[in-house]
């Protein structure tokens, strides 16, 4: 069994958000907020604009944020497509840096997104180095008994967030495979250009599949390792044709070879259906709740969530242990929407002690203030009101 004290003494540092400004995001007009290297505590009736914070903070990295909203739908009530803009100054190991994300209008009237990383124009991969982003959400809760691709898009992004190119790399792949269904829909495509593009969809494909086996293996490793307590252990599987090659110890070469070879034998098949039948966008997380030997699809609501929580706490460890990206640690942002759904007194209290041990910066939200009475004053409290924000404590 793990020793609780050897879990719980991590080498922290202030880290996390120092100033976050919204400029007519969603229903805030403008909101500037001046932090503390704590965990942050939104609280508010349902519609003060909680939530949108927390989206305003995610819009920071690459994407479309936690909703996965289109950029214009962003833009403060009642101004639709207007320019919005979200600016937070971010301090890591004791380097501040300045990132901004906005929509801007252009003279012909169109719309386009725009970052900047210390007064430079930012690339999504400059984004992704920058700002290393972790979220729960309520329409996660029930991650294992809904479909597939929401516990794909969910071990993306925390692939994404310990390895950048990850996200560039699942992009390249799905093009390539979009581009061979259009080539399998002409009476007579082109065999050669079919290989081509068979042959890079497999080199993508196999990277995207290497960086789920590892941030699979890497998330066991640290629930493994961590003591029993109110979030119970998971074992975590991947199950996909691609992953299972590489668990069995195929090189990466002999793996793409196998998967292009799968996809030209099966072009009748595919043709037919009108995409790709094989590969990693077909592929799943399983998890298996171990104190019961039950699949997660199967357990209550609470212990849902409890399991997911678990997988955030560890995989924000696993980006705090995993050393540096561009000269500055990997200290993850971790935000909980409705963060005491589902959960009683004391994994609530659970929860604040696992997040004040993380050397990244936590946001949460609920909707009272007793929610998250166990922070005490370790945390800065704010109170929501339509679209404005009060600190209490």
């Amino acid at each position: 069994m793990a020793d609780p004290k050897e879990w719980t003494e991590t080498v922290k540092q202030s880290a996390g958000v120092k100033r976050l400004v919204l400029t007519q995001f969603r229903n805030h007009s403008r909101l500037d907020l001046d932090l503390e290297p704590m965990p942050i505590c939104l609280v508010g009736p349902n519609g003060a604009g909680k939530t949108n914070i927390l989206e305003a903070l995610t819009v920071l990295g690459p994407g479309r944020g936690l909703r996965g909203a289109e950029l214009d739908d962003m833009a403060r009530d009642g101004v639709d497509g207007g320019p919005w803009a979200v600016a937070a100054s971010l301090v890591s190991d004791g380097v501040e840096s300045r990132i901004g994300s906005g929509l801007e209008r252009n003279n012909d009237g169109s719309t386009k997104r725009v970052a900047r990383l210390d007064g430079r124009s930012a690339t999504p991969g400059d984004l992704a180095r920058a700002v290393r982003l972790v979220w729960l959400t309520p329409a996660m809760d029930r991650l294992f008994a809904g479909p597939a691709g929401d516990r794909r898009r969910f071990l993306d992004r925390l692939a994404s967030a310990a390895e950048p190119e990850h996200s560039n790399a699942n992009s390249q792949y799905e093009k390539a495979l979009r581009e061979r269904s259009r080539l399998l829909e002409e009476p007579n495509p082109d065999k050669r250009w079919l290989s081509s593009l068979e042959a890079e969809a497999a080199s993508h494909g196999v990277a995207v599949a290497a960086a789920r086996v590892e941030t699979v293996n890497a998330l066991q490793s640290v629930i493994d390792r961590r003591p029993d307590g109110a979030f119970p252990k998971a074992d975590l599987a991947l199950e996909g044709t691609v992953e299972t090659d590489l668990a069995v110890g195929m090189t990466f070469g002999d793996a793409e070879d196998a998967f292009s070879q799968r996809l030209h034998a099966a072009r009748a098949r595919d043709a037919s259906a009108g995409r790709a039948l094989d590969g990693p966008h077909r592929s799943d997380l399983l998890a298996t709740h171990r104190a019961k030997a039950e699949p997660a699809g199967r357990c209550s609501t609470g212990e849902q969530k409890a399991l997911i929580v678990g997988l955030i706490l560890a995989h924000a460890r696993r980006l705090a242990s995993t050393g540096k990206a561009g000269g500055i640690r990997a200290n993850p942002l971790v935000l909980i929407d409705e963060a005491g759904a589902h959960f009683d007194a004391v994994r609530r209290a659970a929860l604040a002690e696992e997040l004040l041990a993380l050397p990244g910066q936590a946001w949460l939200t609920g909707t009272e203030a007793s929610l998250f009475e166990a922070f005490g004053d370790r945390a800065a409290l704010f109170e929501i009101s339509a679209g404005s924000a009060r600190r209490r404590r």
